[in-house]
């Protein structure tokens, strides 16, 4: 049985992960593509780290999949893209954990640790920038629009290829 199912469609990124959690002493398997991390979910793996971005297809589609193929395992979304709507997508398609880019072999650890909610976690002290507000908004409403990029643009009434290049940023910090 394996430890873990890394996917993601940095070959450089999954490999040094692979390498770092079998130094561990976990077993590890890792692919690029949702074709064989279907393929490897027949395997079972106890754990499985899933990116948000699959060379320009959503982990969000790949994750029910795997939850149906593996309903025992645990799987983490680890994205450079972060956003609340995200995070509650996955969250909700059965994911236990959410994490942004970069992580740590010892954050990913400790995320599949505490899987349970934690209602101590104190409130951040001060509210979102404006930034930060217009990018969360931009993904609620991407994903109430399964993602399609022209329905978004309708949906907010702006030009698409505005929305495009405001998507291709890396999200606000904060």
């Amino acid at each position: 049985m394996l430890d873990f199912l890394l996917v993601d469609d940095d070959e450089a990124f999954v490999a040094m992960l692979a390498r770092s959690l079998s130094r561990r002493g976990f077993q590890v398997a890792a692919t690029q593509t949702a074709a064989q991390a279907l393929a490897l979910a027949g395997e079972a793996p106890a754990r499985i780290v899933l990116d948000l971005n699959l060379d320009g297809d959503s982990g969000l589609r790949l994750l029910p999949a795997l939850h149906a193929a593996c309903p025992r395992s645990a799987i983490l979304i680890l994205t450079g893209y972060a956003s609340i709507a995200t995070a509650v997508e996955a969250t909700k398609l059965g994911a236990v954990q959410y994490l942004a880019k970069p992580a740590t072999v010892d954050e990913i650890l400790a995320a599949f640790e505490h899987q349970q909610a934690n209602p101590e976690l104190p409130l951040t002290p001060q509210p979102m920038s404006l930034r930060r507000v217009t990018w969360e908004h931009l993904q609620r409403v991407l994903s109430e629009n399964d993602g399609n990029i022209s329905a978004t643009a309708r949906a907010l009434n702006m030009h698409r290829r505005t929305l495009q290049r405001m998507l291709a940023k890396k999200p606000v910090k904060s």
